[in-house]
């Protein structure tokens, strides 16, 4: 390893120190400079001061958890296109490169077009 790799040890271990160090401070001043009065609207469920009204129960509709899941889907596509463009720039890659990423882009498509018949993309 030689000096190289005890060199990377020592920014690791400066680095975590660092992040133990502000963290300290960070959780001193906020005990040192927060105001703590106790009241009763503190002690409430709600801090609005406002009376909870209603119960507790509420649905969350399904449709806002696919179209999040559709949305980091595609988000992982395009992290993973980038990096391959810029690879596949250099010397040695062939037509198979292109075939594995039309095959991994139609697999999405299938995908997309499986939610749009199903109409799992209309919002009501």
């Amino acid at each position: 390893m030689g000096d190289a790799g005890a060199g990377s040890y020592q920014t690791l271990g400066l680095l975590l120190l660092v992040g133990v160090v502000v963290f300290v401070v960070a959780m001193t001043a906020n005990r040192l400079l927060a105001t703590i009065r106790p009241t009763r609207e503190k002690s409430t469920t709600y801090e609005c001061g406002l009376d909870p009204v209603g119960g507790d129960w509420a649905q969350a509709q399904i449709r806002y958890y696919v179209y999040a899941y559709l949305y980091v889907l595609f988000a992982v596509e395009a992290i993973f296109l980038f990096p391959w463009a810029v690879v596949f720039d250099g010397p040695g890659f062939g037509a198979a490169v292109v075939v594995e990423m039309a095959i991994f882009v139609g697999v999405l498509a299938l995908g997309l077009l499986y939610a749009w018949r199903k109409k799992v993309l209309r919002w009501t």
